[in-house]
């Protein structure tokens, strides 16, 4: 800051000024008493020399041209930066997906690895050309289509859709991850096409299509004879268990299938059930309470409260989503229903605070259920969801523990005959296909 003195003949003003050279200290003595604008000093010519008038002049010019300088200097640095940041944020979601992909081997699938690969124009045989009246189900990343080989062989076709880099590597991580893994409770991937941009995964045909149907029809349509009875619930819920425990416990590092839900268990003619699509499948961290942090991926009301709010995944986030399959079972009701009187929308906030009374735990079974259970196997059920839906990760029991705690209560029911409630009605007329 350096001093500017006018000279009013009334009253003399202290003003500051900035000024960048030392030089203009004497010439600043020189402005003009009406005015200090630079471009105004005209007055008494002769008080000052053509030189200062130069160094003046000089002095306003580079000035001038430090000023453009600077703020050319800031708009380039605002432009790169926000040019950076686009790129990191578009590099990111590629390094999430490719963080996926690469972390299961390299796709070089073989018959080696039990995978028939298919070429395009033999799977457009096989599924009537794609037609919208073969599709039996919808995903995240294509449409599946109902396919019969020549040899009489019924498949589940995905084709993924042909557009972004996502789908891609949805593709090769369930190829990857599949073609390693061999479980009764996995949905077995038969093989996979992967010509230009045509991506396509084959798998067993489930006659019964998924869980989901059946416990929430779109029309509604929903009774006493045409739901799942309570012995084929608790064998679902036993042996979906079961598949989380290999996932979890059989599988080193762990793999963590991060949109466990209804819809993704299918279930065959015997209503078998199978997990099925790992397209958003993540290999969990090796070390005890460890973690790993990805971005928030899943479906509303089944995604874990910590992994929503942190993003931090772990085997206990698959725990969460068991459990709102669970209450599910019990309850015939949606995670999410916003059309349901206050309080009763979202089913775990609705459903907890009953699931250890033993006296109000009875009024949130499901209708259609029409007394076909115990109490006693009511209650223990109800505990297991309980701790499965927890908010503390810490809290929920490991799969192994929830596996243990079902078998006993799914010997000791009758043996699996459906009870004759839907074993007929829906080996025969089945719901469609899922995948």
């Amino acid at each position: 800051m350096f001093k500017l003195q006018t000279c009013n003949p009334v009253k003399k003003k202290t003003l500051y000024l900035l000024v960048p050279h030392p030089p203009l200290w004497g010439l600043i003595e020189a402005v003009s008493c009406k005015t200090f604008f630079l471009s105004s000093m005209e007055a008494k010519d002769d008080d000052y020399t053509r030189k200062d008038r130069a160094v003046l002049v000089t002095v306003v010019v580079f000035a001038s041209l430090a000023v453009a300088s600077v703020f050319v200097a800031l708009s380039y640095y605002c432009y790169i930066r926000n040019k950076v940041s686009k790129r990191l944020k578009t590099t990111n979601k590629r390094i999430e997906y490719e963080e996926r992909a690469s972390s299961f081997p390299s796709l070089q699938v073989t018959a080696e690895k039990g995978l028939q690969v298919f070429t395009f124009k033999q799977l457009q045989s096989a599924a009537s050309g794609f037609t919208k009246s073969n599709i039996i189900g919808h995903g995240a990343f294509g449409s599946v289509y109902r396919g019969v080989f020549p040899d009489g062989r019924k498949v589940a076709i995905k084709l993924m859709d042909q557009a972004g880099k996502q789908g891609e590597e949805e593709f090769k991580v369930e190829v990857e991850l599949l073609s390693r893994l061999r479980s009764p409770y996995l949905l077995l991937l038969i093989g996979y096409c992967s010509e230009s941009n045509h991506k396509v995964l084959i798998y067993e045909f489930m006659v019964n299509g998924g869980l989901q149907e059946h416990l929430h029809p779109v029309d509604g349509s929903r009774s006493v004879s045409s739901s799942l009875d309570w012995e084929t619930r608790l064998r679902i819920a036993l042996e979906a268990a079961k598949g989380l425990e290999y996932l979890h416990e059989h599988v080193n590092p762990p793999v963590i299938h991060r949109d466990f839900k209804s819809s993704n268990i299918l279930l065959d003619k015997s209503f078998h059930a199978k997990i099925s699509d790992f397209g958003l499948a993540k290999l969990g961290s090796d070390k005890v309470g460890g973690h790993v942090s990805t971005r928030v991926l899943g479906t509303q009301g089944y995604v874990a409260p910590e992994y929503a709010l942190t993003g931090h995944l772990t085997t206990k986030s698959d725990v969460y989503s068991y459990g709102i399959v669970l209450l599910e079972l019990l309850t015939g009701r949606v995670p999410v229903d916003m059309k349901r009187p206050p309080g009763e929308g979202v089913l775990v906030s609705w459903a907890l605070p009953r699931l250890t009374d033993r006296e109000k735990v009875l009024e949130i079974m499901d209708p259609t259920l029409d007394g076909q259970y115990s109490t006693k196997d009511v209650v223990q059920i109800a505990a297991i969801a309980a701790m499965c839906v927890q908010n503390e990760a810490d809290y929920r029991p490991l799969m192994t523990d929830v596996v243990q705690s079902l078998v006993p209560l799914v010997k000791h029911q009758r043996p699996a005959s459906r009870a004759g409630n839907c074993s007929s009605s829906h080996a025969t007329q089945s719901p469609k296909a899922l995948v």
